[in-house]
C-alpha cells in the first residue's frame, strides 16, 4: 500500500487542478440542468393549463375518426306508415347505390324485417308495433306503438332512453336509433366502399372476374367506347373518391416543391458568391446579403404562402413562390457558409497560374462545393414536398387543400385517410430518392 505525504499530495493539486479545484458550475452544472427543466415542465403544465385540457378533451373521437378512416358505413332508414306497413329508405349517396337490395336485410313473413349489423350477434327486428335488438347476448324489446319508444324490461348498458328516442350503441358494428314512427339504423363495414367504380358507372357491383372479363372480351358497354378506355375514365372521374382530381393535386404538389426549390437555389447560388466573405472581399455587401437571407427565411413558408395567395389569388403559384422566398434564404445562407468554409489551398494553386478569377472559381472552388450543395439542395427539396402539403391547406393549391376541404367536412375521413397514404408515400419515395442520391454524392455508403 503506497502512502501519499501531504507535499506529494499538494504537488498533485497544483498539477491537476481541473480534478481537484473545480468550479461550481462544474461541480453543479447538471444537477442544475436538470433543476431547470423540471422547473420549465411544471410551468409549462400551468401555463397551458395541460390537466384541464385533458380532461375536458374529447377522446372518444378519436376512436371515431379512426374507425371511419378504415371503414364505411350504410345508414337505411325505416320508416313506419299508418297502415302498419314498413317503408325502407336509404340516404341520396348511399354506398349501395339507388336501389340496393343487401343480403343483409330480410323481409320476415310477418311483414317485419330483420337486419343483421354483425353476423348473429347483433341484429335489429323491425316491426309495426315493436323493435327487437340483439346485442352481446341478449335480446331487448323496444315498443313503439304508444307515443314514445318503450324499453322492455331492464334498460341494458349499452342502450340509453331519451324523451323521444332510444339509441342502442353496438359498438364498431354500428348503432340503432329507434323513435315512435322510424327506426335507423348505422351498420359499419371494414374497407372503403366503391373505391375502384363507383354508383353511376357500367362496372359498378360487378365481381370482379366479370368486369375483367368485360375488359378483355366482353362487347362494348358504350358502342364509341372501348371498355378498357371505359373503365379508366370510370375510375379517374370516380364521383366519390375523385381519383383524377386527388392525383392531379399531388403532382401539383410535387411540382410546387420542385419548381420552388429550383428557383431557389438557382437564384441564391450567385448570391452565396457574393455574401461569403472569403470569396467577396466587400463587407458591406456580405452583410446586406446576410441579413436577407435572413430575412426571406425567417417569416415562415406559411406566412409567404398567405401573402402570395391575396396577391395573386390561390393556386399553384403562390405555392411556389412562397416556396422560392423561404428556399433564396435558407439555401443562401447554407452555401454563404458552405464557401466561407472551404479549403484555400487548392483556390491557390489555380490562382499562382494566373487563371482569371472565373477559372478559379471553375477549378477550386466549386470541385469542393458541388457536392455540399447538391446535397443541401436535394433535403430542402425533399422537405419542401412535406411542406408544399401544409401550404396548400391556406389556398396555395396542392393535395393540402383537396386534404383540407375533406377534413372541413367532418365526415368524409376515409378520404382524408386515402389522401394521408399517398403523401406518406410520396414522402417515402423521396425520401430514398434523395438520400440515395446524397450518399452517391458524398461518396458514402447507404445502409
Amino acid at each position: 500500500m503506497t502512502v501519499i505525504d501531504a507535499n506529494r499530495m499538494h504537488e498533485i493539486e497544483t498539477r491537476y487542478p481541473e480534478y481537484f479545484h473545480r468550479s461550481f458550475r462544474q461541480r453543479f452544472g447538471g444537477l442544475m440542468v436538470v433543476i431547470v427543466t423540471l422547473l420549465y415542465s411544471l410551468y409549462a403544465v400551468w401555463f397551458f393549463d395541460l390537466p384541464k385540457l385533458f380532461a375536458e378533451a374529447h377522446w372518444e373521437r378519436v376512436g371515431i375518426y379512426l374507425s371511419q378512416w378504415v371503414s364505411y358505413d350504410v345508414q337505411p332508414e325505416f320508416r313506419i306508415e299508418g297502415d302498419g306497413s314498413i317503408d325502407i329508405r336509404y340516404p341520396r349517396f348511399s354506398p349501395l347505390g339507388d336501389n340496393p337490395h343487401p343480403d343483409w336485410l330480410v323481409n320476415n313473413p310477418d311483414g317485419s324485417i330483420t337486419v343483421s349489423i354483425s353476423g348473429t350477434s347483433r341484429s335489429v327486428t323491425v316491426s309495426k308495433s315493436e323493435t327487437i335488438v340483439t346485442a352481446h347476448g341478449v335480446s331487448v324489446p323496444v315498443e313503439v306503438s304508444s307515443g314514445a319508444p318503450k324499453v322492455v324490461g331492464p334498460v341494458p348498458g349499452w342502450m340509453t332512453v331519451y324523451d323521444d328516442n332510444v339509441l342502442a350503441d353496438l359498438g364498431f358494428a354500428g348503432n340503432v336509433s329507434i323513435s315512435v314512427d322510424r327506426v335507423k339504423i348505422r351498420k359499419r363495414f371494414i374497407g372503403w366502399a366503391n373505391f375502384i367504380f363507383d354508383t353511376q358507372s357500367s362496372f359498378f357491383d360487378k365481381p370482379v372476374g366479370e368486369v375483367v372479363s368485360l375488359i378483355v372480351s366482353g362487347l362494348r358497354i358504350k358502342p364509341d367506347q372501348s371498355n378498357l378506355s371505359l373503365a379508366f375514365d370510370d375510375i379517374w372521374n370516380n364521383s366519390e373518391w375523385q381519383h383524377g382530381d386527388v392525383w392531379t393535386k399531388l403532382f401539383q404538389t410535387i411540382v410546387m416543391a420542385f419548381l420552388g426549390t429550383l428557383l431557389g437555389a438557382l437564384t441564391a447560388f450567385p448570391l452565396a458568391f457574393m455574401a461569403a466573405r472569403n470569396i467577396t472581399p466587400n463587407r458591406l455587401l456580405n452583410q446586406v446579403l446576410k441579413r436577407f437571407f435572413d430575412f426571406l427565411r425567417s417569416v415562415d413558408m406559411l406566412i409567404w404562402a398567405l401573402f402570395l395567395t391575396r396577391a395573386f389569388g390561390p393556386g399553384p403559384l403562390a405555392g411556389s413562390g412562397a416556396i422560392f422566398l423561404t428556399e433564396t434564404g435558407s439555401l443562401g445562407k447554407l452555401y454563404s457558409e458552405g464557401l466561407e468554409n472551404i479549403d484555400n489551398k487548392p483556390r491557390e494553386g489555380v490562382r499562382s497560374t494566373g487563371a482569371s478569377n472565373m477559372l478559379v472559381h471553375r477549378y477550386g472552388i466549386m470541385p469542393q462545393i458541388v457536392p455540399v450543395f447538391v446535397s443541401q439542395t436535394l433535403y430542402q427539396w425533399e422537405s419542401n414536398v412535406r411542406g408544399a402539403t401544409i401550404i396548400g391547406a391556406v389556398g396555395a393549391g396542392g393535395i393540402g387543400l383537396k386534404l383540407w376541404e375533406a377534413m372541413r367536412t367532418n365526415a368524409n375521413w376515409e378520404n382524408v385517410a386515402y389522401m394521408v397514404i399517398l403523401i406518406l408515400i410520396v414522402v417515402f419515395l423521396f425520401d430514398a430518392a434523395s438520400n440515395a442520391l446524397r450518399h452517391r454524392l458524398m461518396g458514402t455508403k447507404t445502409h
